[in-house]
């Protein structure tokens, strides 16, 4: 029986050994996956005149965050760093650091001289204002 054990050890070994092979790769490749398309996570919503983006990004700062209007698109861009902690090790790294840029098309222009962004408690806001060419008109009806 202890030959058994001993003819298997190496297969228990396995998953720490590939662990210690690809950890860091595969956590950086796991991170770029994670900022994909989905990051970051946004709420959009309209009042009739204005759209809004909301945009959930902790540990993002204003002078790591960009926002650019073009027509119809807006796009959020920005890095996100987490430091590391001297002297540790991680054991699990959830939380992607990196450049990220998430554009999202609305159905009608944006009149970009009026745009604002707020960053609040790692949220930012961004109202979007329709142009004008964009907003409904009443058309007067006339005789014949």
């Amino acid at each position: 029986m202890a030959r058994m054990t001993n003819a298997l050890a190496p297969f228990r070994r396995f998953p720490d050994d590939m662990t210690d092979l690809f950890g860091s790769a595969l956590e950086e490749m796991l991170a770029a996956r994670a900022f994909g398309a989905a990051f970051p996570g946004v709420n959009v919503w309209e009042d009739g005149d204005n759209a809004y983006v909301e945009a959930e990004l902790p540990g993002v700062t204003m002078n790591d965050l960009e926002v650019d209007v073009i027509g119809d698109e807006v796009v959020i861009k920005g890095e996100r760093n987490i430091p590391d902690e001297p002297g540790g090790v991680y054991r699990r790294r959830e939380r992607p650091q990196g450049k990220f840029a998430r554009r999202l098309t609305l159905p009608w222009e944006i009149d970009a001289n009026k745009v604002e962004a707020t960053l609040q408690n790692g949220v930012l806001t961004t109202k979007l204002p329709k142009s004008e060419a964009a907003k409904p008109r009443k058309v007067p009806v006339k005789a014949a």
